[in-house]
């Protein structure tokens, strides 16, 4: 089995087709709504050491889809993303170790230092000559951490949306 360290030194970038940048938060606190993003782009550079390599990822937020078409108007507006003024959501790591992805995500202007959980799923050659690397990585964030404020009080006791928003990561890198 392969392992981070089996990765090719240099520019990899991310196969959208094969790729997902995903959240997941909760309704009413009963149940959870899953989302996604369909437009995104990363580039990942591994050095000759781990330790030397970074990611630098673009969300477009226009590009949200949670199965909704209300509530994905609703997300792009100013009570959520606010894409006309924040049309993107940033990622730019600089620490990476073999179970981790440090960096900084920015969210309607706001940046907040985040780490992600990695499993590696390994390297293989695909059947047109070129190599393929998999990820999965995951963190938690606090939306209010990132402006995003937005709530309705529920009767009874919480809230409309959670606090802790899920963001999970299914990535398949091509080598450059």
């Amino acid at each position: 089995m392969s392992t981070l360290t089996d990765l090719t030194p240099g520019v990899w970038t991310v196969d959208a087709a094969h790729s997902e940048v995903a959240f997941v938060a909760r309704h009413l606190m009963v149940t959870k709504v899953r989302g996604k993003f369909e437009q995104f782009e990363a580039d990942v550079k591994v050095g000759e050491q781990l330790e030397d390599s970074s990611v630098s990822a673009t969300v477009q937020m226009v590009s949200v889809k949670t199965g909704s078409e209300d509530r994905d108007k609703h997300l792009r507006t100013n009570d959520f993303f606010e894409i006309d003024t924040y049309p993107t959501m940033t990622f730019n790591a600089s620490n990476v170790t073999s179970r981790t992805l440090e960096g900084d995500l920015t969210i309607k202007g706001v940046t907040q230092r985040v780490t992600f959980d990695l499993e590696f799923g390994g390297v293989s050659p695909d059947p047109w000559g070129g190599t393929r690397a998999g990820f999965e990585a995951t963190t938690t964030i606090r939306r209010k951490e990132f402006g995003l404020t937005f709530n309705v009080p529920v009767e009874g006791g919480g809230a409309l949306v959670s606090e802790k928003i899920d963001i999970v990561l299914d990535i398949q890198l091509v080598k450059a």
